[in-house]
């Protein structure tokens, strides 16, 4: 006997079809492409964009690497000098987007910031006289991503060196090993270092407001010249379709060596990973990394964005900031309670429904985060510029009306964009809720003559209100960091926080995008805080 599908279930098949009709529309382009502009293209330009992708990928990679699995091992092997403040202090760089830091850095390095003319004051130089980094080129994107992505494979490290257990590390002292961490603690946290990394490269890939800013070519940049500037729409779905098989080669590489390395962790009840307490130089030597990292990805650039603010000439477009706000406020706010929404209605299915077909497709709706923003807004585009081409084809043919732009002109197309990009943000909590509710509930309750949706409203929404808000909350604070979903597909004079500070920026006025910036870092620390509460909680019960 087949399992049956729950009626609900029917409604999420068909709202699967919003899902999936971008990428349609974006593979259709591609293999219909103009011949011309793609033949200039491979000549020309895509080797660079994709060479410079990979370098950045690599140095991205490298350097997360270096400070994430470092800074982890650290707090979660040995005591020194604030040792537990630095557990949450080191998260606190998800709360800058790259594009936002790389902003503060340019105005304080660049030619004509204050470091550099500075120097030229105090010592007399002219612009040959000395040489200094550039910041505007790929090492300083590397640097910026660097240290805004890290937390990713701090977070995931810290996590596996602290469930190693305490008989583990016991038994290789006894046994007369050395080095625990290259030999056992290493190999034992490797699934969860390149499950940190994997999702390190996709943000890298997705990136498009750092390396822009910084003028490198990248396979995002590509997509927006070959758009806007070249107006060819095959070239740039050909583009997004290499950047989408990119993004889904990482994904499948961290399925094999998260597959090539699964591990068990005895759990003897007893504190994870025995700490040893650093003394002397050891001792603030770790301080001072910790310290280093976690300036360079937040401190540093939050002061300097302070700096900015104090020089803006706000008073230029002060009447436009509370339309920003606003602006900002409502959309997001519109589209993480569609996203929740959307999000619950999954979770719901999957518990109702042992369909495997069914079940597959609620995983499945959660990879929109591992797509950049700028290929979904571009499939996104097209699926629904065709809609209203054949819409106002039928309108033209029976009514002889004019044309309108009923899904691609408004905010129809930029909701959409933002659900499919940060459902899997909503579904997470949602469904470590639902795994928190015993199914004894559901069948008492449908023992006792309620139906389904009755079990929903007095029993499942009660106990899942807490994570609702949770899943809004971390929807909406990404929603005010997404840049280039929202430069494609925002209607006509329509700005938001992300977009103004973005504009100001590629206008050289820094110090007036800090205001902006400053607004999205606020809010932006809400979820760092609430992952900070938990971190308190879980570290209550050990020494």
């Amino acid at each position: 006997m087949k399992p049956r599908i729950h009626k609900s279930a029917t409604w999420l098949w068909l709202l699967s079809l919003v899902f999936v009709l971008p990428f349609v529309a974006l593979l259709w382009q591609a293999v219909t492409p103009e011949s011309a502009v793609w033949q200039h293209l491979s000549t020309t330009v895509l080797p660079v964009y994709l060479q410079q992708s990979l370098w950045l990928l690599l140095g991205v990679g490298v350097g997360t690497l270096l400070l994430g699995v470092s800074t982890a091992w650290l707090v979660a092997r040995y005591v020194f000098p604030g040792h537990r403040h630095w557990q949450w202090l080191l998260i606190l760089p998800m709360a800058m987007p790259g594009y936002i830091v790389a902003y503060a850095y340019t105005w304080w390095l660049d030619v004509a910031g204050p470091l550099q003319s500075t120097l030229r004051a105090q010592f007399g130089w002219s612009f040959d006289d000395y040489w200094f980094p550039n910041i505007r080129s790929l090492g300083g994107a590397v640097l910026v991503l660097t240290v805004v992505l890290y937390p990713y494979v701090y977070l995931l490290s810290r996590a596996a060196f602290q469930q190693l257990s305490k008989q583990m590390w016991e038994a290789h002292q006894l046994a007369g090993g050395q080095n625990f961490f290259r030999r056992m603690a290493l190999p034992l946290a490797r699934p969860a270092i390149f499950g940190g990394l994997a999702l390190v490269m996709m943000e890298t890939l997705a990136d498009y407001g750092t390396v822009q800013f910084f003028g490198i070519n990248t396979l995002t940049t590509g997509i927006f010249k070959t758009w806007f500037g070249l107006g060819s729409l095959s070239g740039a779905a050909q583009i997004a379709c290499l950047l989408l098989g990119l993004v889904l080669l990482i994904m499948g590489l961290e399925k094999v060596w998260r597959g090539a390395a699964r591990y068990d962790v005895v759990n003897d009840g007893l504190p994870g990973t025995q700490k040893t307490t650093l003394r002397g130089w050891r001792a603030w030597l770790g301080t001072l990394w910790c310290g280093l990292v976690v300036g360079l990805g937040f401190v540093a650039p939050l002061v300097l964005l302070l700096l900015m603010a104090g020089q803006s000439q706000i008073k230029l477009w002060w009447t436009d900031f509370m339309a920003l706000i606003i602006n900002t406020f409502w959309v997001a706010s519109l589209a993480a309670l569609v996203t929740v929404a959307v999000a619950l209605l999954a979770q719901y299915v999957k518990r109702h429904t042992h369909h495997r077909p069914t079940q597959r497709l609620v995983q499945s709706l959660g990879l929109g985060y591992a797509i950049p923003g700028l290929v979904i807004a571009v499939g996104v585009s097209m699926a629904y510029g065709w809609l209203d081409q054949g819409i106002n084809g039928l309108r033209a043919w029976y009514a002889d009306a004019p044309a309108m732009l009923f899904f691609s002109g408004g905010f129809i197309a930029l909701i959409t964009a933002y659900v499919i990009r940060f459902l899997a943000v909503a579904m997470k909590p949602l469904e470590a809720a639902y795994q928190g509710i015993s199914h004894t509930y559901d069948e008492a309750s449908l023992l006792t003559g309620n139906s389904h949706q009755q079990t929903f409203r007095r029993i499942h929404w009660p106990l899942l209100k807490s994570s609702l808000w949770t899943a809004a909350l971390l929807v909406f604070v990404d929603l005010l960091k997404e840049l280039p979903a929202t430069l494609v597909l925002r209607p006509f004079n329509f700005n938001t926080l992300a977009v103004k500070a973005y504009e100001l920026a590629s206008d050289e006025r820094l110090a007036d995008a800090a205001i902006p910036a400053l607004s999205i870092v606020a809010v932006g620390l809400l979820p760092v805080l609430l992952l900070n509460k938990r971190i308190n909680r879980a570290h209550d019960n050990h020494p």
